[in-house]
């Protein structure tokens, strides 16, 4: 199913699309979900709960 949103993948992820997180945002919400299973479950952060991830995850 395509729901009409574009999925970014990090920089950092090598071509071969293996252990890849993709990202989508929309106005309310950051979604990610794995590379290799795009039509299973994704997760989903408000953009407070993004930030403060982001903040965790650079430390």
């Amino acid at each position: 199913m395509n729901d009409g949103r574009v999925w970014l993948t990090s920089t950092y992820s090598n071509d071969d699309g293996a252990e890849c997180v993709e990202i989508s945002m929309t106005p309310v919400a950051i979604h990610v979900r794995d590379s290799r299973g795009p039509q299973s479950f994704q997760l989903t952060f408000g953009s407070a709960a993004w930030s403060d991830f982001l903040l965790g995850v650079r430390g």
